[in-house]
């Protein structure tokens, strides 16, 4: 049967069936429906709306089950309502209707499904017996509703009951509500309960725990004060507390400025409260003091030959590094003390710079420490944070220090190119202290506020590129470059090292596999392309890879690895043999270029149209190379006739100059000779050797400068194929660094004027215009 009664949405709560509660209302809707509902039967419809946060809900925002309730009694304040309610049925609510001032629902009586099973006792049992478990354990509920559960109550009643104390989300209310199954409700109201119990004895075993950690502290401390007070009597104020840390403080050997300064704080400590914040510092400091190696050195009688052993066994190549090393080693045993050095690798990714540092402290006996600096951007990594900062570290040097176990490891910084800086200070200005021979030996880090003695220390440092390290730190450094490995240095590299690691990482032997030279070679040529050996060692991983799934799988018991099984393990080939062009070309010219991932060649093109004379610059090129095309330009004008080319020869036409790759940034001046020689073989038709490759800075009169960073230029052309290379007379001095196989396979051509590279790299030679022939001038123009 309907009843017509005035409906209540309720915010975040829900009325049971036969629970009274006390309600505060304050929204008008609400109001009026109190007041007009006061004045007649008393009877309201609460439901739960689905939003709290709606100040205004729609029926479409409430739930469709309520539950019907008596207005007991009433309280008016100023704006507001407080009404003690009594729950009496659930309702189904067919229908809402909007009063002027208030929701009318029209509503259903949902009868409760209940028999008198032997389950329903049961569970009523459980539920009572759980319900006094969870008071025990600290749940609050209002005495006059606990004596009421504890009653005897029907089961729906009893249900409702407890529902209306369980600590649970309004959903979960609402949940409990629209079940009419009184068994299932019990069910449901049984498995709330038991989380809520999980919930309430892990809170009691945190406050226990708690309380005895309190206690224990609290004894503690009583017992210390009372010890130090026997102490104070007995006339001995040893403060056993602080003991191991003066024993660590003598065994340490500090210089004495420093023991005395550890031994005032360690009594600052002792007399500090065990709960003292500053008392936690203070230890950690004294920690870090004790724990450094203030006296402890590695040995340094080490045999010089066996040093160059080790760095061979390590190493293939890399003379310059291995010689100054030795060079170290030998003038260390004669003189007995010498400052270590401050060594500085450069060169491409992959070379093994940082693998040699490893190696260089097992040839001198000493410990090896590595710490990366890039992306640091913050001076306190490396000189630490001061004390007074909470969570205070020292630099990376002293904490690298003390992981050693000595003052005299091989400490390696790498990636010294890489630093940053921000606004927390720049951490290469910082660097400048450790790594100067001449001040390292009062090394000041802002945690220990103590000096410690850096000059026993070999530091090795590694970067890729010079110029983003700042003036002041690289004067401090001794370079030593490392150039790109020849094809036949990574063929030795290959054989000798790469192989035999990733053979043994793969759990493979010798017995199962078999690499043939030529198939090593092939890798070098056809998949590799780079300065260092990474790439390579990939590769060679791929190929040791596929080998093992297929002898784990039992199809081949030993597999043997030629040129024509690494296209089936690798694929098909990704760089040819050769990379210069298939055929001499006219506006083409080869030039060598150094790069961060060490050298490679380039090509010039040049293409003439009508125009206007205007000289196009297109590849991404910088500054200073389209400086160089421009002074090439301006040299070709000024010496048109002997190019024979007529006068005045660019105002009909415009010169484009194009270097390849045009994703790829270029810069520098070192292209000028193969700028200018494309530029003049477009211009007379006649093709450069494609075999020539040419390096040098042109002036404007036709002089051809020295350039940087020949040996990886030289590597590059002989990996692309080139057989004659060009370079200035300045350089030839330069020719000692290259490796022989190189320089066997290679014509050098060293030349001091443009003049010189025309004659070489042209296929033809030039003849100067003959003035009186209009006709060759036409022709020459026309070609």
């Amino acid at each position: 049967m309907e009843k017509l009664v005035p409906l209540i949405p309720i915010r975040d709560g829900v009325i049971f069936p036969n629970t009274d509660s006390v309600l505060t209302f304050g929204r008008p809707k609400s109001l009026a429906a109190l007041e007009s509902s006061f004045k007649s039967e008393r009877i309201v419809c609460f439901v739960l709306q689905r939003n709290s946060k709606l100040n205004d809900p729609t029926p479409s925002d409430l739930y469709a089950v309520g539950t019907l309730s008596r207005i007991e009694r009433m309280t008016r304040t100023e704006g507001e309502i407080i009404a003690q309610v009594r729950g009496i049925s659930r309702v189904k609510i067919t229908s809402v209707v909007e009063e002027s001032s208030y929701l009318m629902a029209k509503v259903v009586e949902i009868p409760d499904i209940v028999d008198n099973s032997p389950q329903i006792k049961a569970l009523c049992n459980h539920l009572t017996n759980e319900f006094r478990r969870a008071m025990n354990l600290g749940k609050t509920v209002d005495f006059l509703v606990f004596m009421n559960i504890m009653s005897d109550n029907s089961p729906y009643e009893f249900a409702d009951l407890i529902a209306s104390v369980l600590d649970i989300k309004p959903s979960e209310r609402q949940e409990l509500l629209e079940i009419n199954d009184v068994k299932k409700r019990l069910e449901k109201i049984t498995e709330l309960l038991a989380k809520e119990l999980k919930v309430l004895e892990l809170e009691k075993r945190i406050a226990s725990k708690t309380q005895e950690r309190f206690e224990k502290g609290a004894r503690e401390a009583i017992l210390r004060e009372r010890l130090k007070t026997i102490e104070k009597e007995l006339g001995d104020e040893d403060e056993s507390g602080t003991q191991e840390l003066l024993d660590k403080i003598k065994k340490a050997k500090m210089p004495p400025e420093i023991e005395e300064k550890a031994r005032k704080e360690v009594k600052k400590l002792s007399q500090m409260a065990q709960f003292n914040p500053e008392a936690g510092y203070v230890r950690n400091y004294l920690e870090w003091l004790v724990a450094l190696p203030w006296a402890i050195k590695s040995k340094n009688d080490v045999d010089i030959k066996n040093a160059e052993k080790i760095l061979d066994e390590d190493h293939y190549g890399l003379k310059k590094a291995k010689e100054r090393i030795v060079e170290y080693l030998a003038v260390h045993k004669l003189s007995g003390k010498m400052k270590g050095p401050i060594l500085c690798f450069v060169g491409p990714p992959g070379v093994g710079k940082t693998s040699i540092g490893k190696s260089i402290a097992r040839s001198l006996g000493r410990r090896f420490v590595r710490v990366s600096l890039g992306g640091i951007r913050d001076e306190a990594e490396i000189r630490g944070h001061r004390r007074t900062y909470v969570g205070a570290l020292p630099g990376r040097i002293i904490q690298g220090i003390k992981d050693a176990g000595t003052r005299n490891p091989v400490f390696m910084l790498d990636e010294i190119d890489k630093v940053g800086t921000d606004f927390r200070g720049d951490p290469s200005s910082a660097l400048l202290e450790a790594l100067d021979p001449e001040q390292n030996n009062q090394f000041s880090d802002h945690y220990l506020e103590v000096a410690f003695d850096l000059s026993d220390v070999m530091f090795v440092t590694t970067a890729n590129i010079l110029d983003t390290i700042p003036p002041a730190l690289r004067d401090r450094l001794e370079i030593i470059s490392f150039a790109g490995y020849t094809q036949d240095e990574k063929f030795k590299i290959a054989r000798e090292f790469l192989l035999k690691k990733q053979i043994e990482n793969h759990g493979l032997t010798s017995e199962k596999i078999e690499i043939t030279d030529n198939a090593i070679r092939f890798v070098i040529e056809h998949y590799t392309r780079e300065a260092g050996v990474r790439s390579l060692e990939r590769q060679i991983a791929a190929i040791l890879r596929k080998v093992a799934k297929q002898i784990a799988e039992g199809k081949k018991q030993k597999i043997k690895v030629t040129e024509k099984e690494v296209v089936k393990y690798l694929g098909p080939i990704k760089i040819s043999s050769t990379l210069v062009e298939k055929k001499d070309e006219i506006g083409m010219s080869t030039g060598l270029a150094w790069t961060e991932a060490g050298g490679d060649i380039l090509f010039i093109e040049v293409a003439l149209m009508p125009g206007k004379g205007q000289l196009i610059l297109t590849g991404q090129l910088g500054d200073v190379m389209k400086e160089s095309c421009q002074a090439a330009m301006s040299y070709i004008r000024a010496r048109a006739n002997q190019f024979g080319l007529i006068d005045k020869f660019y105002q009909k036409i415009d010169v484009h100059v194009h270097v390849p790759e045009g994703a790829v940034p270029k810069d520098g001046p070192s292209a000028g000779i193969a700028i200018t020689s494309a530029i003049i073989s477009a211009l007379t038709k006649i093709p450069v050797n494609r075999k020539v490759g040419m390096t040098g800075e042109i002036t404007l009169r036709g002089r051809v400068m020295e350039i940087g960073g020949l040996k990886e230029k030289v590597i590059a052309a002989h990996r692309a194929g080139l057989k004659t290379i060009i370079i200035p007379k300045e350089n030839k001095k330069d020719l000692v660094e290259l490796p022989k196989e190189v320089l066997k396979d290679l014509t050098f051509k060293f030349v001091s004027h443009m003049d010189e590279v025309i004659g070489i790299a042209l296929k033809k030679s030039l003849r100067p215009r003959q003035s009186d022939s209009s006709a060759h001038q036409h022709a020459v123009l026309h070609a």
